[in-house]
């Protein structure tokens, strides 16, 4: 489990919980450092004091805020410590709402609360219950980092976990964003619900796609320059033309494709089969000759039938 990233307590009410507060994700990225092209040197970011014209280390390096152009002021971590802030070492709960109200664009990073000491057993337990009962999520206030954060408390496998989220003035305005004067079909929107009921599963945990591919190709690429190999050639694809020409034909081939790839029927929710936009060669090139005969046969028989019909009249 990794190291706590703040100490303090849950204020739900007058109920105190002490609880540490954990990371809940970690990340897996790649990282890189700078380097010289000319010698392969590294290049590093060193601090330097203008004053001195000397590298300081850490921990001579204090926070301050530039009031002015030639006025700094110090700001010691003991005086945000300090601070006269209500949440300064509370994590305040302000009210309750229905999870799915919460708008996702405004969660943001997560993190488990753990119950800090026995004494924080039964009132841990007895808020994670509670909102597990209620159904609702905790709106919390709590300050972190120099700056007051607001925050969201929710349940997952009887552990209270904290997201932080963003203010209202920090959520931008969508409304510029949406295309005009769009004309959609009926049966156009129809058939893209059936698309999302074909791709529909339970949970994103286990599926192929819920990998991260860029980083395991990127590994592969580092690891054949480690060995004086040449990096690994992508396959080439199509790249996508940006024109949809038949809406209606790209959504049917795509719930086709999505059933296909689940083992189900490759039949459309109208009991037409979907063929594929693109045939491969090898198909076009048996589907004329399989229909050719058909045609030569069907001409073949109406012409007995005419002369058949002109030989009862004559008669």
């Amino acid at each position: 489990m990794p190291r706590p990233v703040w100490s303090g307590a849950i204020s739900f009410g007058l109920v105190t919980i002490p609880i540490r507060v954990l990371p809940a994700t970690e990340n897996h990225s790649i990282r890189f450092h700078q380097y010289h092209t000319e010698d392969m040197g590294r290049v590093r970011t060193k601090k330097i004091c203008e004053i001195e014209d000397r590298e300081v280390s850490n921990g001579e390096i204090g926070k301050g805020f530039e009031a002015s152009k030639d006025t700094i002021v110090a700001v010691a971590d003991e005086e945000l410590d300090e601070m006269p802030l209500p949440t300064a070492k509370a994590i305040e709960i302000a009210a309750f709402v229905p999870y799915e109200t919460i708008d996702p664009i405004r969660i943001g990073e997560g993190y488990y609360l753990q119950g800090d000491g026995q004494v924080s057993a039964k009132p841990y337990t007895l808020l994670r219950k509670a909102l597990e009962r209620s159904s609702k999520a905790a709106i919390a206030k709590f300050a972190w980092h120099g700056r007051e954060r607001l925050g969201l408390l929710r349940v997952q496998d009887d552990v209270i976990l904290l997201h932080a989220m963003k203010w209202d003035d920090e959520v931008r305005s969508p409304d510029s964003l949406t295309p005009k004067g769009v004309d959609l079909d009926d049966k156009e929107i129809d058939e893209a619900v059936h698309l999302i009921d074909s791709m529909t599963v339970d949970d994103v945990v286990g599926h192929d796609w819920a990998t991260d591919r860029y980083t395991a190709a990127l590994e592969q690429v580092i690891h054949a320059k480690a060995e004086g190999k040449k990096p690994p050639k992508p396959d080439v694809e199509e790249a996508p033309t940006g024109k949809v020409v038949d809406l209606m034909a790209a959504l049917r081939e795509s719930v086709s494709k999505a059933k296909a790839s689940r083992g189900e029927d490759g039949e459309d929710g109208q009991g037409a089969t979907v063929h594929e936009m693109r045939p491969k060669k090898k198909t076009a090139k048996r589907v004329p000759a399989k229909k050719a005969p058909a045609k030569k046969t069907a001409a073949k028989k109406a012409a007995d039938k005419k002369t058949t019909a002109k030989k009862s009249k004559s008669a």
